[in-house]
């Protein structure tokens, strides 16, 4: 752990019976400035920025009181910076903490790997509080609470960058090697650079095998490529030392959300407008199947995600994924993950014990589910999940590609190698891309394209425009036809003014929940279910609600 040897003796004395007042503080905070520094937390205090380039943009906290996060804006090079503060230790504080972690590293043993996470903090606090008193080191009770931050982070947590794994801003951590600055994806500044920095080899390569192991695999020269899934579901990449990446060891950290991506988030971010929603909840419903295309962070599984919540409430569902991030209130679902193998792959290219997309989907359509959702085709497994389509099973899935060509061109191509006649079991393609609107990185749903058929002459797909996003409005425009609302009129022996009644009822509990700010996939998902059961009902209490606020 890099020293910090800044000084805050002011805040090293404090009695116990404010330390005690200062956490009992649950309201929510007010950023105080005072005399050019920010005051959220005495236990963590926000030093002033020194370089008159840079600009505050905002201050946010993390973990409080421990952890907070500061944009910065550098007025010069017109990029942002985000800054992790931590609880400031005095260089006596930083001396105790280096010998504390001397001693654990020397009295740790093998069975340490085998605690819980709740098992190891008891163990932690015990053996410091014995090695403290064994010395006859006395420490004030706040800067105790701090060594105990550090001990905590550094031994059961995530290290240096266990500020940015608590931060629900941050979507992706990315590290490029030794004595660069790690770089975040900020979900409302895109992009930027951080404070936090491993400046040697030694340290980095250390925290690339304790991330492995929290993944329970190994990383070393002769296999020095890691992918994994941390216990929290945070998904890894890295690479071991200077054996294939040139500037030392690297890693990604692909975020997991405990709260999953809801159909009012769609809305809120304008990813998506109500009545594309109420789309999407139609043909959710009616079991069309849907492929979600786009670049690399354009939130294809977000919408993924948000959209299954409409899946009705007794409807089996079967989820295959690399990595966990789907995430939905039925219980009648089974989710599936691969899983790596052991040893030198064989004449199969599969390792010993190794499970992937493609066991998996065939392993679904044995489970006899209605709905199979699939977080990301790229292989052989496509196929097997056009075939399950065309038999009548809807399914689900995410793909990288632009547009609807570039699709087919890689479905059609190795390894994928699906016939363009068996692609229109397909229903819907959702086309989504990240761009920038008013110097904001946002993601918008581009395109909803109906597959309506196939030309033989011409072998091309028949396609229809439902939905289109206007670039210079940033507004989404309905084009006039859907096929799928002639498929639910046929189906349901409906005029087509009954059709459109239906289509506004579903806009208005898509904009009932977006005015509530419903972000909880378990609130949403109980006026979805109370929908599904009468319809008529669940409107009266909307407008009944809606109603009573207005007066």
């Amino acid at each position: 752990m890099a020293e910090n040897k800044s000084s805050y003796s002011s805040m090293d004395h404090l009695t116990l019976d404010i330390y005690k007042k200062i956490f009992k503080i649950n309201r929510p905070m007010k950023v105080k400035v005072v005399s050019g520094e920010t005051s959220l937390s005495a236990m963590t205090p926000i030093p002033p920025v020194n370089n008159p380039d840079f600009k505050v943009e905002k201050i946010y906290k993390i973990t409080y009181p421990f952890t907070f996060a500061r944009i910065l804006f550098n007025t010069k090079s017109f990029e942002y910076y985000y800054e992790v503060i931590e609880p400031p230790l005095s260089y006596r504080m930083n001396q105790i903490l280096k010998d504390v972690y001397t001693s654990l590293n020397q009295t740790l043993k093998y069975e340490w790997y085998l605690k819980t996470s709740t098992e190891k903090e008891r163990y932690l606090t015990e053996s410091v509080q014995k090695y403290l008193e064994s010395r006859n080191i006395h420490i004030a009770p706040m800067d105790m609470e701090r060594l105990f931050y550090y001990v905590k982070r550094d031994f059961v947590k995530y290290q240096k960058i266990d500020a940015l794994i608590n931060d629900e801003n941050v979507e992706d951590i990315s590290c490029d090697g030794v004595n660069i600055p790690i770089y975040i994806y900020h979900k409302e500044y895109g992009s930027i650079k951080t404070n936090v920095i491993f400046h040697d080899d030694d340290e980095l390569n250390s925290f690339i095998v304790y991330i492995s192991q929290k993944c329970m695999k190994q990383i070393s020269v002769s296999d020095p490529i890691l992918d994994g899934t941390t216990p929290e579901g945070h998904r890894v990449q890295a690479t071991y030392a200077r054996e294939v990446t040139t500037r030392g060891a690297t890693f990604t950290i692909r975020r997991f959300k405990e709260k999953p991506f809801t159909p009012t988030d769609l809305v809120k971010n304008h990813t998506a407008d109500p009545e594309m929603v109420a789309y999407l909840w139609l043909g959710v419903e009616l079991g069309e199947s849907m492929i979600i295309i786009g670049g690399p962070a354009s939130g294809k599984t977000s919408t993924l995600n948000a959209m299954t919540i409409f899946i009705p409430p007794a409807a089996k569902i079967v989820s295959i994924e690399d990595t966990r991030e789907i995430n939905l209130p039925h219980q009648n679902w089974i989710p599936g993950t691969t899983r790596s193998g052991a040893g030198e792959k064989s004449i199969t290219g599969k390792a010993s014990g190794e499970i992937d997309m493609y066991d998996l989907v065939r392993a679904a359509l044995r489970q006899r589910p209605r709905y199979i959702i699939v977080g990301e085709v790229r292989g052989k497994e496509t196929y097997t999940m056009f075939q399950a389509m065309a038999t009548g099973h809807t399914t689900y899935s995410t793909m990288h590609a632009e547009s609807v060509k570039a699709m087919v061109n890689r479905l059609e191509n190795p390894p994928i190698n699906t016939p363009r006649i068996l692609m229109t079991a397909l229903n819907n393609v959702i086309i989504q891309t990240q761009v920038k609107v008013r110097d904001q990185q946002v993601r918008r749903i581009k395109e909803i394209v109906e597959i309506v058929g196939f030309e033989p002459e011409t072998n091309e797909l028949i396609t229809n425009v439902v939905f289109e996003w206007d670039p210079k409005k940033d507004k989404f425009i309905f084009k006039g036809h859907s096929y799928l609302y002639d498929k639910i009129i046929n189906l349901k022996n409906w005029t087509h003014e009954e059709m459109d009644m239906e289509f506004e009822r579903r806009v208005n509990v898509i904009k009932y929940m977006a005015q509530k700010n419903m972000t909880d996939y378990r609130d949403i998902w109980k006026i979805i279910t109370n929908y599904y059961r009468d319809p008529n009902e669940t409107m009266k209490e909307i407008m009944k609600e809606l109603k009573v606020e207005e007066e």
